[in-house]
Protein backbone atom coordinates (compact mmCIF):
# COMPACT_ATOMS: atom_id res chain seq x y z
CA UNK A 1 0.00 0.00 0.00
CA UNK A 2 1.25 3.07 -0.89
CA UNK A 3 0.97 6.77 1.32
CA UNK A 4 1.27 10.08 -0.16
CA UNK A 5 4.01 12.61 1.01
CA UNK A 6 4.29 15.55 -0.67
CA UNK A 7 2.32 17.00 -3.74
CA UNK A 8 3.80 20.33 -5.17
CA UNK A 9 3.67 22.18 -8.81
CA UNK A 10 7.15 22.86 -10.02
CA UNK A 11 8.08 25.19 -12.81
CA UNK A 12 10.42 24.10 -15.95
CA UNK A 13 10.94 26.63 -19.02
CA UNK A 14 8.38 28.84 -18.10
CA UNK A 15 5.84 25.72 -17.85
CA UNK A 16 4.16 24.66 -15.28
CA UNK A 17 4.96 20.90 -14.84
CA UNK A 18 2.78 19.13 -12.17
CA UNK A 19 4.69 16.98 -9.63
CA UNK A 20 1.48 14.52 -8.70
CA UNK A 21 2.76 12.80 -5.61
CA UNK A 22 5.19 11.24 -3.83
CA UNK A 23 4.66 7.97 -2.27
CA UNK A 24 6.66 5.80 0.09
CA UNK A 25 5.90 1.85 -0.81
CA UNK A 26 5.39 -0.44 2.02
CA UNK A 27 9.31 -1.72 1.28
CA UNK A 28 10.30 2.06 1.92
CA UNK A 29 11.30 3.10 -1.79
CA UNK A 30 10.38 6.67 -2.79
CA UNK A 31 9.02 7.09 -6.08
CA UNK A 32 7.94 10.16 -7.78
CA UNK A 33 4.50 10.22 -10.07
CA UNK A 34 5.20 12.95 -12.14
CA UNK A 35 2.84 14.77 -15.31
CA UNK A 36 4.33 16.63 -18.08
CA UNK A 37 2.93 20.23 -18.58
CA UNK A 38 0.98 19.19 -21.85
CA UNK A 39 -1.15 16.97 -19.07
CA UNK A 40 -2.21 19.92 -16.77
CA UNK A 41 -5.60 20.47 -17.28
CA UNK A 42 -6.69 23.67 -18.41
CA UNK A 43 -2.56 25.15 -17.59
CA UNK A 44 -2.95 27.41 -20.63
CA UNK A 45 -6.42 28.64 -19.62
CA UNK A 46 -4.61 29.27 -16.28
CA UNK A 47 -2.05 31.50 -17.92
CA UNK A 48 -4.74 33.25 -19.99
CA UNK A 49 -6.52 34.30 -17.03
CA UNK A 50 -3.37 35.75 -15.30
CA UNK A 51 -2.42 37.83 -18.70
CA UNK A 52 -5.28 38.96 -20.93
CA UNK A 53 -7.54 41.58 -19.11
CA UNK A 54 -10.50 40.44 -17.09
CA UNK A 55 -12.72 42.07 -19.04
CA UNK A 56 -11.46 40.67 -22.43
CA UNK A 57 -10.50 36.99 -21.06
CA UNK A 58 -14.01 35.60 -21.96
CA UNK A 59 -13.44 36.94 -25.86
CA UNK A 60 -10.33 35.10 -26.14
CA UNK A 61 -11.16 32.05 -24.41
CA UNK A 62 -14.41 31.86 -27.07
CA UNK A 63 -11.66 32.33 -29.85
CA UNK A 64 -9.09 30.23 -28.35
CA UNK A 65 -11.21 27.32 -27.93
CA UNK A 66 -12.50 27.83 -31.37
CA UNK A 67 -9.18 27.47 -33.16
CA UNK A 68 -7.45 25.15 -31.16
CA UNK A 69 -9.29 24.23 -28.46
CA UNK A 70 -6.66 25.00 -26.09
CA UNK A 71 -4.22 22.87 -27.47
CA UNK A 72 -1.33 25.04 -27.97
CA UNK A 73 0.17 22.51 -30.17
CA UNK A 74 -2.77 22.67 -32.34
CA UNK A 75 -1.40 22.62 -36.47
CA UNK A 76 -4.04 23.29 -38.81
CA UNK A 77 -3.25 20.41 -41.66
CA UNK A 78 -3.80 22.30 -45.03
CA UNK A 79 -2.99 25.78 -43.87
CA UNK A 80 0.04 25.46 -41.47
CA UNK A 81 -1.65 27.68 -38.85
CA UNK A 82 -0.62 26.68 -35.67
CA UNK A 83 -1.00 27.31 -31.73
CA UNK A 84 -3.52 28.55 -29.39
CA UNK A 85 -4.57 31.25 -31.53
CA UNK A 86 -3.69 29.58 -34.74
CA UNK A 87 -0.81 31.33 -35.83
CA UNK A 88 -0.14 31.96 -39.71
CA UNK A 89 2.56 31.66 -40.37
CA UNK A 90 3.50 29.82 -37.27
CA UNK A 91 6.50 31.32 -37.03
CA UNK A 92 5.40 34.73 -36.69
CA UNK A 93 5.32 33.57 -32.85
CA UNK A 94 8.63 34.22 -32.74
CA UNK A 95 8.14 38.47 -32.02
CA UNK A 96 7.22 37.22 -28.70
CA UNK A 97 9.51 34.63 -27.68
CA UNK A 98 12.03 31.76 -28.85
CA UNK A 99 9.61 28.93 -27.17
CA UNK A 100 6.91 29.83 -29.08
CA UNK A 101 6.07 26.26 -30.28
CA UNK A 102 6.10 24.68 -26.70
CA UNK A 103 5.02 27.22 -24.26
CA UNK A 104 1.40 28.72 -24.28
CA UNK A 105 2.35 31.96 -22.40
CA UNK A 106 4.47 32.79 -25.41
CA UNK A 107 1.43 31.79 -27.76
CA UNK A 108 -0.92 33.84 -25.30
CA UNK A 109 1.23 36.94 -25.28
CA UNK A 110 1.77 36.95 -29.14
CA UNK A 111 -1.86 36.56 -29.65
CA UNK A 112 -3.33 39.13 -27.02
CA UNK A 113 -0.77 41.75 -29.27
CA UNK A 114 -2.33 40.93 -32.40
CA UNK A 115 -5.54 40.95 -31.34
CA UNK A 116 -5.29 44.25 -29.16
CA UNK A 117 -3.21 45.84 -32.47
CA UNK A 118 -5.62 44.48 -35.39
CA UNK A 119 -9.07 44.52 -33.79
CA UNK A 120 -8.95 46.93 -30.82
CA UNK A 121 -9.20 43.63 -28.06
CA UNK A 122 -9.77 40.02 -28.11
CA UNK A 123 -13.86 41.45 -27.65
CA UNK A 124 -13.46 43.54 -31.26
CA UNK A 125 -11.54 39.99 -32.46
CA UNK A 126 -14.51 38.24 -31.11
CA UNK A 127 -16.84 40.32 -32.55
CA UNK A 128 -15.20 39.81 -36.02
CA UNK A 129 -15.10 36.26 -35.90
CA UNK A 130 -18.20 35.75 -35.09
CA UNK A 131 -19.25 37.39 -38.38
CA UNK A 132 -16.47 35.70 -40.45
CA UNK A 133 -15.36 32.05 -38.98
CA UNK A 134 -12.12 33.37 -38.59
CA UNK A 135 -9.83 36.18 -37.49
Amino acid sequence: MFRSISSRATARSKSAVATAAVLLGASGAVMAVTAPASAAPNSAQTIAKKMVPAGQYQCFSKIVQHESGWDHTATNASSGAYGLVQALPASKMASAGSDWKTNPATQIEWGLDYMNDRYGSPCGAWKFWQNNHWY
